[in-house]
């Protein structure tokens, strides 16, 4: 039982208070008026015994109470949202068979959780799971081998598939732990150590490779690998930086405290993350697989990886669509 005091609204209100900095930023976030969010700090204050907030400073800092507290807030309040939303998940009984691609940046954390509550809502029904790279899924879809797959979103429109988005995922720079500030900035760290570059035939290759053709940077033609992780490994082991992206950099959490991230040193860039749908497929089916794997997808990668990463709020976001 909580102690008397502590209730779901505190939690909520000091979340925000954390995320904004201030009364009127987590009254915006909240629905509360600024005297209920003043109110419920004092509440959860005083339940705790402990300032979490030094609220004579401006933006409003945390203090180190409540640094470690809001640690076990946001992970309290992430179950909490995912299992109020696991309740209201979409109705797939009806469906006889499902084949379904995801994207491979994707299988440590939502292909299990999002496979595991498509499985409980088909109970009758034939279902395929596929996982591999974005331009693969895409050919799966044009050839009609997939009904739903959730991918990076193709240049173009695809004949006979509809597109729903679903986050957004700017690019970011990559480099071992300190090697910024031995050498003084990230130009230099692109100078001195190589490139590891993605595998050009897959469609995040390509999108990086043309983005440096775009600023007429050109580097030496050392690496090229194909799997995502041993890209990482080979950053975390000083070999040299990349570019890539946050849902990439977050299914490495083993290196991250062997590398640093920063926001590109040119012109930002991103891609889209999208549930693709066979237009054969009834739009209500699609529709609750994207509001699902968008929940998902907030939960379990986005509010993750911007409590790393803070400096991607507003970058890194869900997209309605």
């Amino acid at each position: 039982m909580l102690m008397k005091g502590v209730t779901l609204r505190g939690l909520e209100v000091f979340e925000a208070l954390a995320a904004s900095g201030s009364v009127a930023g987590a009254s915006e976030a909240t629905g509360l008026s600024q005297p209920a969010v003043s109110q419920q700090m004092r509440n959860l204050e005083t339940a705790l015994g402990a300032d979490l907030v030094d609220h004579a400073r401006r933006p409003m800092q945390l203090t180190p109470a409540g640094r470690a507290f809001l640690e076990r807030t946001r992970s309290v309040l992430a179950q909490l949202r995912l299992a109020q939303n696991e309740l209201t998940v979409m109705d797939l009984t009806h469906l006889s068979q499902l084949s379904l691609g995801v994207i491979d940046d994707f299988d440590n954390d939502l292909t299990p959780r999002l496979v595991t509550l498509l499985a409980e809502s088909m109970t009758r029904c034939r279902f395929r799971l596929l996982t591999a790279p974005s331009h693969q899924i895409v050919e799966e879809m044009k050839a009609r081998r997939l009904h739903l797959a959730i991918a990076a979103a193709p240049s173009g429109a695809v004949d006979g598939v509809v597109e729903y988005p679903l986050v957004r995922d700017p690019f970011i720079f990559v480099c071992p732990k300190g090697m910024r500030d031995e050498k003084g900035s990230l130009d230099s760290v692109m100078r001195d150590l190589p490139l590891l570059r993605h595998d050009r035939d897959l469609l995040i290759g390509k999108q990086v490779e043309a983005q440096l053709a775009r600023h007429k940077l050109r580097f030496a033609e050392r690496f090229e690998i194909g799997a995502h992780l041993s890209l990482m490994t080979l950053v975390a082991r000083g070999v040299g930086w990349t570019i890539t992206t946050p849902l990439g950099y977050m299914r490495a959490a083993r290196f991250h405290d062997r590398m640093e991230v920063h926001p590109l040193p040119f012109s930002p860039f991103s891609r889209s993350i999208s549930l693709l749908a066979s237009t054969d497929w009834a739009d209500e089916v699609p529709r609750d697989v994207a509001r699902t794997a968008r929940m998902l997808i907030r939960e379990m990668v986005v509010m993750p990886a911007l409590e790393r990463l803070p400096w991607l709020d507003g970058d890194l976001r869900i997209l309605e669509g």
